[in-house]
């Protein structure tokens, strides 16, 4: 097995149990931090009653499914690749947890509403930077691997026999 950059790979195309689980995580943490840094989308989607998502399964989705608001140091490794991920998904669910006590009647326009959303929708973008940036970095490792490990093939002749 040969470890790039942070994903184990076995042989070209197979990826490991964790990179697995890494991605199966993120392929509903990242959507569900873009949704909450994107206002425009928030009223077009969550205040639509015919759409599925809305706040509630964001809230799921962080706090409940893929990860954890308040403790995200256990999900390092597993739907968070930093310890700078770990500190703004920290952040992202303080300014959740205070929008949301500051909405008395629970809905999603409640809570769009709510004197502390906008920082909410401030730190999703931060976090949301963070994390497409460093998913950019590992796609660009996978991508590459091949051709490193063709270079090195090469490298030892044992290409072109």
């Amino acid at each position: 097995m040969v470890k790039s950059r942070g994903c184990a790979v076995g042989r070209v195309g197979a990826v490991s149990e964790d990179a697995g689980l890494m991605a199966n995580h993120r392929v509903h943490v990242v959507p569900a931090v873009l949704a909450l840094a994107n206002p425009p989308w928030q009223r077009d989607v969550w205040l639509d009653a015919a759409v599925f998502e809305n706040v509630d399964h964001v809230f799921h989705t962080l706090f409940d499914d893929f990860c954890d608001a308040d403790e995200p140091e256990r999900f390092l490794g597993i739907s968070l690749r930093t310890e700078e991920e770990v500190a703004l998904m920290r952040e992202l669910g303080v300014a959740l947890n205070s929008a949301v006590a500051q909405v008395p009647d629970d809905t999603d326009e409640g809570c769009l509403r709510s004197p502390s959303w906008p920082e909410v929708v401030a730190v999703a973008g931060r976090l949301a930077q963070v994390m497409v940036a460093n998913d950019l970095k590992e796609l660009a490792a996978l991508h590459e691997w091949p051709r490193r490990r063709r270079g090195c093939a090469r490298a030892r002749g044992e290409l072109g026999r």
